[in-house]
């Protein structure tokens, strides 16, 4: 199941800084690949799940939307704040949307890209 994490966040006149400090304690998941999505336009992006990778994903400027069904439960997380971190299982069939036009969301992944990971078909509808 998708959860949030909330990263520590230094605030004072100067600005603010988020740290991702000992990502090993922190994340559930070794770093092994990192990739940002910007420039998006009204288009949704995701829509899909994997056999294997655990995502953690944090938009680090303007905001955007996270579907997320991890096959018992569906759920939206809104991403509009740096500090906030989505862990996202390798169950969690999720698309991303409503990006503002400033989004930069930043994704640390498990895995290396490998396109057999990837799952397209949504869960079927449930009762």
């Amino acid at each position: 199941m998708a959860y949030l994490i909330h990263l520590v966040n230094f605030k004072d006149n100067r600005g603010e800084l988020t740290v991702l400090d000992n990502a090993a304690r922190l994340l559930p998941f070794t770093i092994r690949r990192v990739f940002y999505i910007y420039n998006v336009d009204a288009s949704a992006r995701g829509g899909h799940r994997h056999h294997e990778t655990t995502q953690a994903a944090i938009c680090i400027r303007g905001h955007c939307t996270v579907w997320n069904d991890d096959g018992e439960k569906q759920e939206e997380f809104l991403l509009n704040d740096p500090s906030k971190c989505l862990i996202l299982e390798p169950k969690d069939w999720h698309k991303m949307y409503g990006f503002s036009e400033d989004a930069i969301l930043i994704v640390f992944a498990s895995t290396t890209f490998d396109s057999s990971d990837y799952i397209y078909e949504p869960y079927p509808p449930r009762p």
